[in-house]
């Protein structure tokens, strides 16, 4: 965001054209028309900028009034004296709220003699809110993995240190978490060696379902206001799609399982437990950033490392569960 803020604080004199297309308002259509074949005025012209004798700003005429003119009038008799013009202090920030404000697709950039210095057209205004889009699709994959780019940008190795490290810690806390609960379930592994070939893409598909829930619910949270009510729905409709999502992995990898081994069962179980997986994954991307929303936290830093620890292992409890179980 400070980026975004010095960029948008940036005097947009340093970004425009400098080929304003500007005509003597004492000549007649002809005349414009015979300077401007002569000149080789640029390509992107929008409007004409009338100037005085002394080149100073004195109205403006739509391309179009001046082609469909007749040839012997004067500029000064087709111009629009009313002239929305910025001048060259303005920032790219007010130069985008005049675009929005007016809807004109360029404007001229006038000194402090009303000489016009520069043009700026609708293509700014895309360009920036393009480029801040892109940023913060950017910033918002660092937030969830748990730190603001801003954070890390430029940042001395110590410095990154400090802000990278204690999310490791998150992270191997839970692979830890994990690895107990994968010994738990040693003789299950030992008695059905398939699960240790599906484990990575059962994680994997938790994983998934986990992060598109919680980027939906931080989305939704930035413009609702996250009473219980608004829980009960948000779960209700989740809790569906979850189930369709899990039955349809499940469906899918089951019976792949089951082909490749030869095993109903099997496949049955791993199927099972990838919707059961696919399930808890979906409530915990709604519930952890919602409950950090409640208690006045940060969703977007805290929620990736909390939600993917969840999922995972509550993805493992229960894929080895239920193949204890069924196996």
């Amino acid at each position: 965001m400070k980026r975004d803020t010095e960029r948008l604080d940036q005097p947009v004199i340093t970004l425009a054209r400098t080929d304003a297309a500007t005509l003597y308002e004492d000549l007649t259509v002809r005349q414009a028309l015979d300077d401007i074949r002569r000149r080789g005025i640029g390509e992107k012209i929008v409007y004409f900028y009338l100037v005085d004798a002394e080149d100073r700003l004195s109205g403006v005429l739509p391309t179009r009034r001046l082609l469909t003119a007749p040839l012997e009038m004067h500029l000064s008799d087709l111009k629009l004296a009313r002239v929305s013009a910025l001048p060259h202090t303005a920032t790219v920030l007010q130069a985008c709220e005049a675009f929005v404000l007016y809807k004109f697709l360029a404007f001229p950039i006038i000194d402090e003699s009303k000489r016009v210095a520069g043009v700026v057209d609708v293509t700014l205004l895309s360009e920036e809110a393009f480029d801040i889009a892109e940023r913060e699709r950017t910033d918002a994959l660092f937030e969830s993995i748990g730190f603001r780019i801003w954070q890390v940008r430029g940042a001395s190795p110590t410095r990154a240190f400090r802000y990278r490290f204690p999310w490791l810690i998150a992270t191997i806390a839970c692979g830890m978490i994990a690895a107990l609960l994968a010994s738990v379930f040693e003789m299950t592994i030992t008695g059905s060696i398939v699960l240790a070939f599906f484990l990575t893409l059962v994680l994997g598909l938790g994983e998934s379902v986990s992060i598109q829930s919680m980027t939906v619910t931080i989305q939704a949270l930035r413009s609702a206001r996250p009473t219980f009510g608004w829980y009960l729905r948000a779960l209700r409709r989740e809790t569906g799609t979850a189930l369709l999502l899990g039955a349809a992995c499940g469906a899918v990898v089951g019976s792949l399982a089951w082909l490749w081994r030869g095993s109903a069962i099997t496949g049955f179980s791993i199927g099972a437990s990838i919707m059961l997986a696919l399930c808890s994954a979906s409530i915990f991307g709604l519930t952890v950033p919602a409950l950090l929303h409640a208690l006045r936290l940060d969703p977007k830093i805290a929620a990736g490392p909390v939600t993917l620890a969840l999922a995972d292992i509550f993805t493992l409890l229960f894929y080895f569960g239920l193949a204890a179980l069924l196996l």
